[in-house]
């Protein structure tokens, strides 16, 4: 019976390893299928540093630009915390920003964070949204259904 059994095992270890190397085989894959009518995605910003605030919005445009998704992807990006220096008027990523909103990207800060580090909305470019709370935002749209990417 053991015999059995072990020549059974091999025969589905080497069923299974073909299969999954068929799976694996570069030249048939091409990524999932975009098969909704409509995706959404919120960005979160939480750090300062300027390399993660350029790669966020450059994932986001990569985003947008997947052919798989054009014209049925919503995004919203949400900034908190140290992430507020996104929308600060002396960092200067308005061009980026405007881009991002021109593509129909929400750009949302959290009141809570401009509260607790005393900044004035005057500090912040004019064309951004505010949400109460960075993590309320992020509780409220996972329950939406919306995908969150933390960069």
């Amino acid at each position: 019976m053991k015999k059995i059994t072990t020549v059974f095992f091999l025969a589905f270890i080497c069923l299974a390893s073909k299969s999954f190397g068929q799976a694996n085989n570069g030249d048939n894959f091409h990524g999932a299928d975009a098969n909704l009518k409509s995706y959404k995605a919120l960005y979160i910003l939480d750090e300062s540093n300027e390399k993660k605030i350029k790669g966020v919005m450059r994932n986001i445009n990569n985003a947008l630009s997947d052919p798989r998704l054009k014209g049925k992807l919503q995004v919203e990006l949400v900034a908190f915390g140290d992430g507020v220096e996104i929308f600060k008027k002396a960092n200067h990523y308005d061009t980026l920003l405007l881009t991002l909103q021109k593509r129909g990207v929400i750009l949302a800060q959290c009141e809570n964070t401009i509260h607790e580090r005393k900044i004035s909305k005057s500090e912040l470019w004019p064309f951004i949204s505010y949400v109460p709370s960075g993590n309320g935002e992020i509780i409220i749209r996972h329950y939406e259904g919306w995908a969150t990417i933390h960069p």
